[in-house]
């Protein structure tokens, strides 16, 4: 009897050590393991993909014309904890920074005190996208492009506030990562188109899993001067051996809505196949993409869904699930779509 047991035992053992193989297997084989098994945007990638690099399709698409857009900020990114990474770096900057708090500007300061109500109290502010862009351009003027990509990093070095397990620079959607290595190893080029700073974005990207290069990354912008220029206009102005590029203080284009699509053709010179966002603020992007393209082309919107792993939005989501109907873009629930947001070494508090 006990042989018996023991021989039970044994069996048991091994099928669940085969289970265990299996599942191994088959996260290694699946490019979007970190999506539920029965995502619809998942298969609908997948089929499209399929589709798409079959050179007998009639949906091929050549590599040189495989381009996809990326929004950041609650596309591949955390969005709001409790604002924007960049409207968070603007309140640092300005109430916070022992070095710079007492040097602040007036309007830097209101600027940065209605972010706080936004955050704090819900308000509502006109107009507070370009205000922002103004005084993140002004609160670092001067700066080499180095120091500020150095100041970004030791900013993501903080905590986030609503989560355990997280540091500000860590916040990474991982299924949407996921997304983007699935293209590059289907030949396809890969832009982030956000609304965030340029330099900003940049920093954010700097050493981290997102894997894309800086000429890659294309959001709103600010001047850069070199070190010696002064009040001279770049026209007027040689680079010379010992200068350094600086942020010159003037914001430029807040990349959002329209924006976007014009940055795109004039950054990127073509239309893409593929767009991912998650508000309206990529609507435009996500229309330009689908409207009349000569190849087949999809747009992915994210809805904010999930309360519990992420500080997620129930009504926006249903706005977002409503316009994705209306407009024929494919939604995607992070709730229901994905097996894990930041990782199962991070939780909400």
């Amino acid at each position: 009897m006990k042989k018996i047991v023991s021989l039970l035992l044994m069996l048991l053992l091994a099928l669940g050590m085969m289970s265990a193989i299996a599942e191994s297997e088959t996260a290694e084989n699946d490019p979007l393991s970190l999506w539920t098994k029965d995502a619809v945007p998942k298969e609908m990638l997948v089929t499209y993909m399929t589709a798409i690099t079959d050179e007998n399709s009639e949906d091929y698409i050549p590599p040189v014309d495989r381009i996809a857009v990326f929004d950041l900020d609650g596309t591949l990114f955390c969005e709001t904890d409790p604002n924007y990474f960049d409207y968070t770096l603007l309140v640092h900057r300005v109430l916070e920074d022992p070095d710079y708090r007492d040097k602040a500007s007036d309007f830097e300061r209101e600027t940065a005190l209605k972010i706080v109500g936004q955050n704090n109290y819900g308000l509502s502010f006109s107009g507070l996208e370009v205000d922002h862009g103004k005084c993140i351009a002004s609160a670092f003027a001067g700066m080499t492009l180095e120091a500020f990509n150095d100041y970004i990093q030791e900013f993501k070095k903080l905590p986030m506030p609503s989560y355990d397990g997280m540091k500000r620079g860590d916040g990474w959607y991982l299924p949407m990562l996921q997304v983007i290595e699935y293209l590059k190893a289907n030949d396809f080029t890969v832009y982030v188109v956000s609304g965030t700073d340029r330099f900003i974005v940049r920093g954010i990207a700097y050493d981290s899993p997102l894997g894309l290069p800086p000429r890659n990354i294309i959001g709103s912008d600010e001047t850069v001067v070199a070190s010696k220029q002064g009040k001279e206009d770049g026209l007027n102005y040689v680079f010379v051996e010992d200068d350094e590029l600086i942020l010159g203080g003037d914001f430029v284009v807040k990349n959002l809505k329209m924006n976007k699509v014009a940055v795109i053709i004039q950054e990127i010179g073509q239309k893409p196949v593929l767009s991912f966002g998650n508000s309206t603020g990529d609507a435009s992007m996500a229309e330009y993409v689908t409207s009349n393209n000569r190849y087949a082309s999809m747009a992915f919107m994210l809805c904010c869904d999930d309360t519990v792993r992420e500080n997620g939005s129930q009504s926006k989501a249903d706005k977002m699930f409503s316009l994705c109907e209306n407009f024929g873009w494919v939604p995607i629930s992070m709730r229901d779509d994905w097996t894990t947001i930041y990782g199962d070494g991070v939780t909400k508090k």
